[in-house]
């Protein structure tokens, strides 16, 4: 998998990291503490958790001192599956942990500890959820580090989220971070799946041309394996049929995210990305 860097330098980087007076922190209206302020994040680190609360009941150990030992600047993290804020029949508040049941705020309270236990208490978080416990998105950023802004849908609005709560996007003064969880491509085009996922490349590419102004680090679960070496048995995924259905279009056949149409798409979304190296992507 192809990745394209280019270091990120600003003067007087260097320096000691000071408080900021004029960025009180992110336009999301949330008011975070006064603590000593680093310039801009570094060091990155995204992972698909596949459940955030079985994570912390199982190995969270083991996660915190990996966190603790790389030190990351910024956490990305997928499907946490957790619901959102709001009761049943009422709006949802995608920004929020459901905590209106018994169980719900059983489930709140230890994922809570875990974010403010060692190292983890070091960060502010930001969510994006579903309705109920399917995909959704977490973003973790230390605390001397404060984005200018931070929103929740590729068109950039703070108070709009995405379906299924699938984007967190940060913007910092010389970068913004975005944070993703891919929607699956799916087997049958009759599921509508297909369309979901060409919608999604479509938003993302006229995002990333949009976003041209500045360095974009994209994190998260993809949900694409571009080239024949991000796969064990290209070959074999690229043939790969469920119940032996076969879509119409050829591109479309193959493992959901090795189809040759996701491929292309992908493709197309890096090589604009890296048309100018004066503004540098990375993607992971």
């Amino acid at each position: 998998m192809k990745r394209f860097f280019k270091p990120i330098e600003k003067e007087g980087s260097a320096k000691k990291p000071s408080l900021s007076p004029s960025k009180n922190g992110a336009e999301n209206g949330d008011a975070l503490p006064e603590v000593d302020v680093k310039k801009e994040p570094l060091k990155f680190l995204t992972w698909n958790a596949n459940s955030l609360l079985l994570r912390v009941k199982s190995n969270w150990p083991e996660f915190s001192n990996f966190v603790s030992n790389l030190d990351p600047d910024v956490i990305a993290i997928q499907e946490v599956r957790m619901p959102a804020a709001g009761s049943k029949g009422a709006p949802k508040k995608p920004g929020e942990l459901k905590d209106d049941t018994s169980p719900s705020r059983e489930e709140k309270q230890i994922l809570m500890r875990a974010l403010s236990s060692p190292p983890f208490g070091n960060y502010h978080v930001w969510w994006a959820l579903a309705d109920t416990k399917y995909a959704g998105t977490a973003l973790l950023v230390k605390k001397c580090l404060r984005p200018l802004k931070v929103s929740f849908s590729l068109d950039g609005t703070v108070s709009k989220h995405e379906p299924d709560g699938r984007v967190i996007l940060a913007e910092f003064e010389t970068l913004r971070i975005l944070n993703t969880y891919a929607p699956n491509n799916g087997w049958k085009d009759e599921e509508n799946s297909f369309q979901r996922r060409r919608k999604w490349d479509k938003r993302l590419l006229e995002f990333v041309v949009q976003s041209s102004d500045k360095p974009l680090i994209w994190c998260g679960d993809l949900n694409v394996s571009h080239e024949d070496i991000d796969v064990s048995h290209p070959e074999f995924f690229s043939a790969a049929k469920m119940n032996g259905y076969v879509p119409p279009n050829k591109e479309d056949c193959g493992q959901p995210g090795f189809t040759l149409a996701e491929r292309k798409r992908f493709g197309a979304i890096l090589k604009e990305c890296v048309i100018s190296l004066e503004n540098p992507f990375f993607y992971g």
